[in-house]
């Protein structure tokens, strides 16, 4: 793409209201595989503002076919509008008027799964962010709000159920007596993003649900008749949504009619349109012979977050997409919450931290890293990101932390009586939040403006006379695009001290401009200076700290423990995140070593002995939650343990080397599995004895089944041969046995790690098995997809020539290349860059049909300057390659150019 030709940025600043304002839109939709007919009335007010004089309307629209255009019933002339590339411009609309569009769109041609397409079959939408522009010409834009009456025609016999936004007004047969007719109503305004229509032979399964006002409202979930088997689970999930809701932040469902259609071919996970919700697949159908544990709970909180959006996105919504995190980092933060009083707190706190951290914060320190409150844009898809969602739900979590629950609840009541019905921004509701719970948040709004992860640089002195204390802490931001240097952030700093036995320390803080004194186990501390000291009291002994509890802010955290500290923290911490984090640290420290050991005897090292006695004492401590056993025995992959390293002469952190990463990490596993084999073997067998026949869908089982599956994970890495015979027959033993996909998908992923004609007849079985469960298959593509094989890349090669590989299916393009690509560090980063080109070939023949997707795969190359020198160049060498594509989409190319250039966040490259 020539650089005259590159798509221009979008800036906030250059925000300015629509000049009409939308009262009412009716759509007809003329339902037809290849040439649907949409019939528009769009009831418009011009609007007293400095856009209004000209009298030009401007409406988006992409990929129409127009037919023409109606003024208060009339015909218009050709004379009064014009179609641009990006729309419709109308001359002369200087009063309230009705304005009718008629376009023609053919969905069965629509690979790109924007706007109105079909899966299956049958018809669906999907509109956010832009999508509504290529069904009609339209404001789209999420300020304008207006009421929708919605009337879909088709064919009675191939797609007899029709569902669109809000309640059934009517519905009845056509004239012809081949097709029907069924007309929407939805009373809440709504932006055009919210618009949803289904069209299609599907079966649901139905319930009801009473609000706590005493209203009944009608649930339905639908999907193709071979999946209605699966939708139960689903079904619960929603009526435990509805009831949270009400019961934490008193919101109450609205409509007469809540729906979900699951359909196959989707973009991203759900959608939250307004009373129909359109669902992938994967996050509706859920039973235990098909779906694992952690399969059923993405069920459970993605139908949760889509739900919770009715109040938070929909009757609230954003006034434009700068401010994207307004609804969805509040949305995740209140999917996180239920969630983790469902299930459990602990888990839930340490999956969501492990996703922000291998995700996140890379993107932070990479040429994408953005404030959750972005400035610019060239393609808004590309900002649907970990940034805006699980870092915009961490500023919200800080803000809970900050103002308490009932300030929280305060200032939550504050915002939806303020902008119900409206587009807000991101600062409006920061001023509900300091206007209920009464804190200053002006120094916190540097969350929303400030891209980067703060680094935290902790120290402490302890004086055993005084029995005093200090903390020192000091915070700096690095370098990203755009901001060289950043203010110092309002960070809230939850702490603990733990005594040499492990037990809790009063934490006596004086306040001396007021010569107060708090005491308590726990506290929050505020921090906001570049340097702060923080001095406690009537500490009776040297103390461990247990810094940064529950992640109680998105930053990274340094602080010199010792082992035998981590291990103090690992047995004893009240605070079960800080628990996980000391386990890891520990890990990471003797990986650490193992790298740069040379060959010394590794049992001998005193932090070896440390790490081993420690993991050894959790695993025997028959108190502890197993679920949370179960995350402290899952180990962070090579980028993690990257990430933890630093280089020491300019403490950014050190280049991946790939293979002696891997070597040193594959090295400590081993160790760990040869040295507590026996007590692995024992809990693993304890756990399958007690599961037996007997599956369990609650929050005990599940942490029962992932500690046992997590022992056979752990004992797979074993090189001794009389261990791998014992272990593999465990493996082979329970893939047979399993009575339910947990198990069954453990097994094969342990061995899927060996080479041996065990692994190949496994996988031919389970295909056999389940070759007709599209969602199951996908878990068959991403099994092989994680191997560490050496010839893992041609595996990956042939598997996209399989005739059940799909490159136009999403989820099929994840399942094996994007599990590749993101997951799998030794196989995609192999040395002579074949995975780089497999990648470069999927995204370029990828981005013809479906650039969201293609800029997805394509922002793994983004990472490219934190490996060495020769995987730079071929990396560097892939993005030139994409970026020379004719007609590369914006998606892409917003990817590739901001990966390309030569400082990222003031980091040069190697």
């Amino acid at each position: 793409m020539r650089d005259n030709d590159a798509p221009k940025p979008i800036l906030r600043e250059e925000y300015r209201p629509f000049a009409y304002r939308m009262d009412h839109v009716a759509l007809t939709f003329e339902l037809d595989s290849d040439a649907t007919l949409v019939f528009s009335e769009l009831h418009l007010q011009p609007l007293e503002n400095e856009n209004a004089d000209s009298g030009q309307l401007l409406l988006d629209g992409a990929e129409l076919e127009l037919v023409d255009v109606h003024l208060n019933g009339s015909v218009l002339g050709a004379d009064r509008f014009q179609q641009t590339e990006t729309g419709l411009l109308i001359e002369g609309i200087t009063k309230t008027c009705v304005l009718g569009i008629r376009t023609r769109i053919n969905p069965a041609a629509n690979a790109a799964l924007e706007g109105l397409y079909q899966s299956s079959g049958n018809f669906c939408t999907q509109c956010e962010a832009q999508g509504f522009r290529k069904i009609t010409y339209y404001p789209d834009r999420p300020d304008v709000l207006a009421t929708f009456d919605v009337t879909l025609i088709a064919d009675k016999a191939r797609y007899p159920v029709l569902l669109a936004n809000g309640n059934l007004a009517d519905s009845g047969l056509c004239d012809d007596g081949n097709r029907h007719w069924a007309r929407w109503h939805d009373p809440f305004p709504k932006p055009s993003y919210l618009f949803a229509l289904v069209a299609g032979n599907l079966e649901h399964i139905q319930d009801t649900y009473t609000t706590a006002s005493g209203r009944e409202v009608d649930l339905r979930i639908y999907a193709e008749s071979h999946n209605l088997s699966q939708l139960d689970y689903a079904m619960e999930a929603l009526k435990r949504s509805m009831k949270w809701d009400e019961e934490v932040f008193n919101f109450e469902y609205d409509l007469d009619i809540f729906m979900i259609v699951a359909v196959d071919d989707f973009n991203m996970g759900a959608m939250e349109n307004k009373g129909l919700n359109i669902f992938n697949s994967r996050f509706v159908l859920a039973r235990p012979e098909t779906a694992t544990d952690t399969d059923i709970a993405g069920v459970e909180s993605v139908i949760a977050h889509e739900y919770f959006h009715n109040w938070t996105g929909n009757r609230i919504t954003c006034r434009d997409w700068f401010q994207l995190s307004l609804k969805e980092g509040l949305t995740v933060f209140r999917d996180q919450e239920f969630s983790s009083d469902i299930n459990s707190r602990a888990v839930k706190r340490i999956a969501d931290v492990r996703l922000l951290k291998s995700r996140q914060f890379p993107e932070d320190a990479g040429p994408m890293a953005h404030p959750i409150r972005p400035d610019s844009y060239i393609e808004i898809n590309n900002f649907y990101t970990v940034t805006v969602y699980e870092k915009g739900a961490e500023v919200i979590r800080m803000m809970h932390t900050l103002l308490g629950a009932e300030g929280f609840q305060k200032g939550m009541a504050v915002y939806v009586e303020r902008h119900d019905g409206t587009a807000a921004t991101c600062e409006d509701f920061v001023l509900a939040m300091e206007q209920g719970g009464g804190v200053d948040f002006s120094q916190f709004r540097r969350w929303y403006s400030q891209a980067g992860t703060p680094a935290l640089q902790i120290s402490s002195e302890y004086d055993a006379d005084s029995q005093s204390y200090k903390l020192i802490v000091e915070q700096n931001c690095a370098a990203t695009p755009g901001q060289s240097s950043k203010l110092p952030f309002h960070i809230p700093l939850r702490l603990g001290l733990l005594g040499k036995a492990g037990q809790a320390l009063p934490l006596q803080q004086t306040d001396k401009a007021s010569q107060s004194t708090k005491a308590s186990n726990e506290l929050v501390l505020d921090l906001k200076d570049g340097k702060q000291v923080f001095e406690f009291e009537n500490v009776a002994e040297q103390p461990v700290p247990s810094l940064l509890r529950q992640f109680s802010a998105p930053v990274n955290m340094n602080y010199q423990y010792s082992d035998s500290d981590l291990a103090l923290l690992m047995s004893h911490d009240s605070d079960t995140f800080n628990r996980w984090d000391s386990s890891q640290r520990l890990f990471c420290r003797v990986v650490e070593l193992v790298k740069t050991a040379k060959g010394d005897r590794l049992r001998e090292h005193d932090s070896v002995a440390v790490m081993l006695q420690a993991f050894s004492v959790c695993l025997a401590d028959e108190t502890m939650d197993p679920a949370l056993k179960a995350e402290i025995f899952t180990f962070p992959d090579i980028e993690a343990i990257a990430d933890s390293q630093t280089d020491s002469a300019n403490k950014a952190p050190a280049l991946i080397d790939v293979e002696l990463l891997h070597s040193a990490r594959q090295s400590v596993l081993s160790l760990l599995a040869t040295t507590l084999q026996e007590s692995l073997l024992t809990q693993y067998q304890l756990l399958q004895d007690a599961q037996g026949d007997d599956y369990q869908l609650d929050a005990a089982s599940m942490g029962k089944r992932s500690l046992k599956n997590t022992c056979l994970q752990l004992l797979s890495n074993s090189g001794e041969s009389a261990a791998i015979d014992v272990w593999q027959k465990l493996a082979e033993k329970q893939y047979v046995q399993a009575n339910n996909m947990t198990d069954r998908v453990a097994s094969l992923k342990a061995l899927c790690s060996t080479t041996s004609a065990t692994r190949e007849n496994t996988l031919t079985d389970f295909y056999q098995r389940f070759e007709n469960e599209k969602l199951v298959i996908d878990k068959w593509f991403s099994l092989q997809a994680q191997s560490t094989a050496a010839d893992v890349v041609e595996q990956v090669d042939s598997l996209r020539a399989h005739s059940a590989f799909n490159l136009l299916n999403p989820n099929r393009v994840r399942s094996l290349i994007g599990v590749f690509a993101m997951t799998n560090t030794v196989g995609f980063h192999q040395a002579d860059g074949r995975g780089y080109q497999l990648l470069t070939e999927t995204i370029t023949a990828l981005d013809r049909h479906n650039p969201q997707v293609a800029a997805r795969l394509a922002s793994v190359f983004t990472r490219w300057r934190r490996f060495d020198v020769g995987r730079q160049k071929l990396m560097q060498q892939s993005l030139q390659q994409i970026a020379s594509i004719e007609n590369l989409s914006p998606d892409v190319f917003e990817i590739v150019s901001k990966s390309l250039e030569s400082n990222s966040g003031g980091e040069e490259s190697a």
